[in-house]
């Protein structure tokens, strides 16, 4: 019995040995053990502080946290829509056959962007009229404003998909974590639920160098001020055309990398 005790303690304690030298092996695993709670903890601090110094506010809270999950929705929905599009062609073992086809890089990014887009307006399309049904909140009410929003916030979006989707492809399946919690890591500093004055004031010029955060300021402007900040929108667009830039380049540089190491066959499932 004994015997039967320490062979089953043994097996046991393997597989942990299995498990400790996966994760001990894979920074973006061992990232993860911390990032989610730490994530947790520090948007809903930010959040608390905010209602603890703007208790005025509370009364148009529910329209405008509304308007801004369904906003960051968007620029979710924009980057994972991508990622995961590229990332079942790793899992069905087939992105190398995609780039021994005349098929160009610069294709692929398209044709990941539209299947992105359609995804997208699904997705909040649907979630939007929920809330009108369930909340008499309509992002509608945002006006022409929203589709300069709408495309500002999936394309930033669309730039962190490609730049999670070209790490995959240089650290392999190890990084597909990323995937998934890198668009969070951004949403503390983006304002989705707060101006970003509530954030500390060394962290509120990077906060500034997200496009999210001036469109959320934005959001908030028409909503509480009624006032459409032109400047807000033009820093977007113009913090926006240089993620799209640095995007673009790290993905075809990994792209070329992962071509002259054989990393396109060598990944799948």
């Amino acid at each position: 019995m004994k015997s039967l005790v320490s062979q089953s303690g043994i097996r046991i304690w393997a597989m942990i040995l299995r498990h400790y030298y996966l994760i001990r092996g894979s920074w973006p695993r061992i990232l993860e053990l911390i990032y989610w709670p730490t994530l947790q903890m520090t948007l809903w601090g930010f959040i608390t502080v905010f209602f603890e110094s703007h208790s005025s506010w509370v009364a148009q809270a529910a329209g405008i946290l509304v308007s801004a999950v369904l906003l960051w929705d968007v620029m979710f929905r924009g980057q994972i829509s991508l990622f995961l599009s590229f990332i079942e062609e790793i899992w069905s073992r087939n992105l190398g056959h995609l780039f021994v086809s005349p098929l160009r890089p610069g294709e692929l990014i398209v044709a990941l962007l539209l299947v992105s887009l359609v995804r997208t307006l699904i997705g909040v399309g649907g979630a939007a009229i929920l809330a009108i049904l369930l909340f008499d909140v309509s992002i509608f009410t945002l006006g022409v404003p929203l589709a300069a929003f709408f495309t500002n916030l999936i394309v930033m979006g669309w730039s962190l998909g490609l730049i999670v989707s070209a790490l995959v492809l240089r650290f392999g399946q190890g990084a597909e974590s990323l995937g998934w919690a890198a668009i969070f890591l951004v949403q503390p500093i983006s304002g989705v639920f707060y101006p970003i004055s509530v954030l500390p004031s060394w962290l509120q010029p990077v906060a500034a160098a997200m496009p999210s955060s001036h469109i959320f300021e934005g959001m908030r402007a028409i909503l509480i001020d009624e006032v459409f900040r032109v400047d807000l929108l033009t820093n977007a667009v113009g913090l926006n055309l240089v993620f799209v830039v640095i995007s673009i380049v790290i993905f075809y540089s990994v792209l070329r990398y992962a071509r002259i190491h054989g990393q396109l066959l060598q990944l799948g499932e």
